[in-house]
Parts: structure tokens; C-alpha cells; sequence
């Protein structure tokens, strides 16, 4: 599991199949709206910036036994979080789109859906 689009996210946690959401924003943004029973671990910045050994030191955090799904801005920076933790060998996934596409999806709006459009395209 390396990226997971909004859908079938909001499928999952409907169904009751909780993973473990992995949210790295900066703890203001994380304040400011945030997906219910995320758990805030505010690395993005340092992720950002190529120092992973912050992220790297605040693992046993993050619980081995659940699928991980990782929440950024955009879902870019959380790639590079969605990497080191299957290289740890957590099951991970980059949320497509972070919490922009989150809340585009729960919006219903048009950039979403011609977003959703190119994620089919590009498999």
C-alpha cells in the first residue's frame, strides 16, 4: 500500500476498518482542521527539508500492527514519511491530495474531481 485517494479512505473508515492516520502538519494546522482520530506527529517541516531524524526518532509512536496512512498538506511531503515507513517495515500509504484532496473530496468540488480524473488516468 503506497498512496490511498480520499474515497477509499472515507470507505474504510465507514466500514469501520480504522488505520492508523498519521498526520504531520505543523500542530496550528493540524488545530485548524484535521481528519477525526488523526494523530498529530508535526514533522512536515523538518521532513521538508531532507531531516528525517526527527520523524525517525518519534516511530514508537506510530503502531506497527495497523496500516498507516499519512496525512501532509498536498500529500507530497508525506510521501517521503510514507517511504521511511515502509523502509521500517510499517504497511504505509501517502493520503492523495493530503488534506487539500481530503477536503476536496468531502466538498464534492470540480478540482477534486478532475484530480480523481488524472489518479484513474495515472493508475
Amino acid at each position: 500500500m503506497d498512496k490511498i485517494r480520499p474515497s477509499e479512505l472515507d470507505r474504510q473508515l465507514s466500514a469501520g476498518e480504522d488505520p492508523f492516520l498519521l498526520d504531520i502538519r505543523r500542530r496550528d494546522s493540524f488545530r485548524n482542521g484535521s481528519i477525526d482520530e488523526a494523530h498529530n506527529v508535526p514533522v512536515y517541516s523538518d521532513l521538508q527539508r531532507g531531516d528525517d531524524s526527527t520523524f525517525r526518532d518519534q516511530l514508537d509512536e506510530i503502531p506497527r500492527d495497523e496500516d498507516v496512512v499519512v496525512i501532509c498538506k498536498a500529500g507530497i511531503v508525506a510521501k517521503k514519511a510514507t517511504a521511511i515507513l515502509n523502509e521500517e517495515g510499517y504497511d504505509a500509504a501517502t493520503l492523495l491530495g493530503g488534506m487539500s484532496g481530503w477536503n476536496g473530496y468531502q466538498n464534492g468540488t470540480i478540482g477534486y474531481k478532475l484530480r480523481s480524473l488524472l489518479w484513474r488516468a495515472v493508475g
